[in-house]
């Protein structure tokens, strides 16, 4: 498999990883793009949701409705919700996500918010010494400091990504 690499200023990077942390991660986004662009579909892509959802009806033994019940409590979804959660994963569609994960890419998603605040106040602040002719009151260390707090957040949420792949590909 070919390894494409690029260069971005910091901030498209930045915007493009926010949009690819709800499209399944920066790969799985990229080649989507591409396949698209070249007009050819991957095999694994996520089918169109088209129409309306149809009921379908499934029979399990009794010791399996124990082991499905013991699953979707320790995952906090509901029944039908892990069901098809795990039909989806398997027709190639996005990350499925459980209660929790999406409050922790939530909290993560708002930490980033105001560090992206803070780095705008700094920018701002850097570029009004700048024009008015002074050095910077900004210093280095804050620069640091958000960016390790964003290096943390960002290897988090490839943890959770990672974490949550793995869980539907490997059906623990």
């Amino acid at each position: 498999m070919a390894l494409i690499s690029l260069r971005l200023d910091d901030d498209v990077a930045a915007r493009f990883a926010a949009l690819a942390v709800t499209e399944g991660g920066k790969s799985a986004l990229l080649r989507r793009l591409i396949t698209d662009a070249l007009d050819v579909r991957s095999p694994c892509s996520a089918p169109l949701q088209i129409g309306r959802p149809e009921k379908v009806t499934l029979r399990f033994r009794e010791s399996e409705m124990r082991q499905l019940a013991e699953i979707v409590q320790r995952r906090g979804m509901t029944r039908t919700g892990w069901i098809v959660a795990l039909v989806r994963a398997r027709l190639g569609s996005p990350v499925q996500t459980c209660p929790d994960e999406r409050e922790s890419l939530r909290a993560i998603v708002r930490e980033l918010n105001r560090i992206g605040a803070n780095i705008n106040q700094i920018a701002r602040a850097a570029n009004a010494g700048v024009q008015q002719g002074r050095e910077s009151e900004v210093g280095l260390s804050e620069i640091r400091e958000a960016k390790a707090v964003v290096e943390s957040a960002l290897t988090e949420l490839r943890r959770i990504f990672e974490d949550n792949a793995e869980y539907w590909r490997a059906g623990r």
